[in-house]
């Protein structure tokens, strides 16, 4: 289980993260949740989810999956591929990565079926109401333009993080809401909070950091 308020790392396809980099990566943040009980996840490369999933106790989660059963469906990730990992759940319609709201909904339920984690992403207000009709675990809400940049999107647009909490609520209680967007430190972290979000989605400000574990303690320090 991902405990709240939940960071969940993201570390996209950064060559920071190739080969066993990725594991050294998620080796802190296992270290850390072992100092400090909080609720840490990562999301690694594609290509070592297997890996770090075997390797540590966090919950690692897939970057992405695709609504597909078991069979002929070269270059796509199932749930139940994702499942035979070791993974404890997956992101779904990163906005580098964006399905039709109809395979969101596919593959929360088949995720659900598989006691999978689900955190789906959204770029607005709207598509965050609409696709909490789904009842994933997770809606993270992230503004493309803001993504990678230098300005959290808890101070360039707070009210979007507020927002989206009281629209998705209003749709389901049961689903906790994060944020992201430049999110680098703590006080974006106490801000997200403090709106109403239940933690943040991040990726370039730990796994481009020359001191990531410097970086993850910064973040967790008003938790």
């Amino acid at each position: 289980m991902l405990t709240k308020p939940a960071i969940i790392i993201n570390c996209k396809v950064y060559s920071e993260v190739e080969g066993v980099k990725a594991l050294h990566l998620a080796e802190i943040c296992q270290n850390i949740v072992d100092e400090t009980g909080v609720g840490l996840a990562i999301c690694p490369p594609m290509v070592e989810l297997s890996y770090v999933a075997d390797s540590v106790e966090i919950p690692v989660l897939s970057q992405n999956v695709d609504p597909r059963k078991p069979g002929s469906g070269t270059g796509y990730t199932t749930p139940s591929l994702v499942k035979a990992t070791g993974a404890s759940g997956t992101l779904i319609n990163h906005s580098e990565h964006k399905q039709p709201a109809e395979d969101v909904g596919t593959c929360v339920q088949m995720c659900k079926e598989l006691e999978l984690i689900t955190c789906v992403c959204a770029d607005t207000v709207d598509v965050a109401k609409e696709l909490a009709q789904f009842s994933p675990d997770f809606i993270a809400v992230e503004p493309p333009e803001l993504i990678g940049g230098d300005i959290s999107v808890t101070s360039a647009n707070p009210e979007i993080v507020s927002n989206t909490v009281e629209s998705v609520k209003s749709v389901d209680k049961g689903i906790s809401v994060l944020c992201g967007a430049g999110v680098k430190h703590g006080g974006d972290v106490k801000t997200a909070i403090d709106l109403g979000a239940d933690g943040v989605l991040l990726a370039s400000g730990v796994v481009k950091s020359k001191d990531p574990e410097s970086v993850i303690r910064d973040l967790i320090r008003y938790i």
